[in-house]
């Protein structure tokens, strides 16, 4: 999903540097200080999950667990998800330092929207908790890939074929982000649910 470095255009790159920015201040302005434990041991699973990448193009494939943040942090997420991007860029050469906010605004955003319209969905049956857990997954996924896709194809419309082919090739992940997502949040309503209701 980390889309590499001397590919995208000025625009776009402050584009996403400017979201990425704004949500993060968000993040951390509704970030309770009692959560930052959370938040930590969250940002460090996103970082380990995404180690393991397929390289397709200019980007690269891989499980990001964005639904499942979303759902435990709300706009957490975003800070939570930019400093495991920064830390695989300072120490992987994963993306990049100039695509940081691209590659933010890419995975968290997707994760905050998931968050916030799933959340609600955690309340009720358990068939409803399943199905909120895997669309959350699914739907982050769907989202970061439509939005990669878009940053490539805003960039040059030359990337439209390689856009295409990065929808395609996330298509699996997709629904192994859903299950993996549906059975860590069902898990967690088990033993802890109270990181979910909050």
């Amino acid at each position: 999903m980390h889309i590499s470095e001397g590919i995208l255009n000025a625009p776009v790159l402050t584009g996403g540097a400017i979201l990425t920015v704004v949500g993060t201040g968000i993040g951390l302005k509704k970030l309770d200080y009692d959560r930052i434990m959370t938040v930590a041991l969250l940002s460090a699973t996103f970082f380990v999950a995404s180690l393991i990448h397929v390289p397709i193009g200019p980007g690269s494939i891989h499980l990001l667990l964005g639904g499942l943040l979303g759902l435990i942090l709300g706009w957490g997420a975003f800070p939570a998800i930019v400093v495991a991007l920064g830390l695989q860029t300072i120490f992987f050469q994963y993306g990049g330092m100039l695509v940081l906010g691209v590659n933010g605004c890419i995975i968290a955003g997707p994760a905050v929207l998931c968050g916030i319209i799933l959340k609600p969905l955690l309340k009720g049956s358990k068939k409803q908790i399943l199905l909120a857990g895997f669309l959350a997954g699914f739907c982050s996924m769907f989202l970061s890939a439509l939005l990669m896709a878009g940053a490539l194809f805003l960039s040059d419309a030359g990337f439209l074929n390689v856009a295409a082919l990065v929808l395609a090739a996330h298509l699996p992940v997709m629904l192994i982000e859903g299950v993996i997502t549906m059975f860590s949040v069902s898990f967690l309503m088990r033993v802890q649910p109270e990181l979910l209701s909050r």
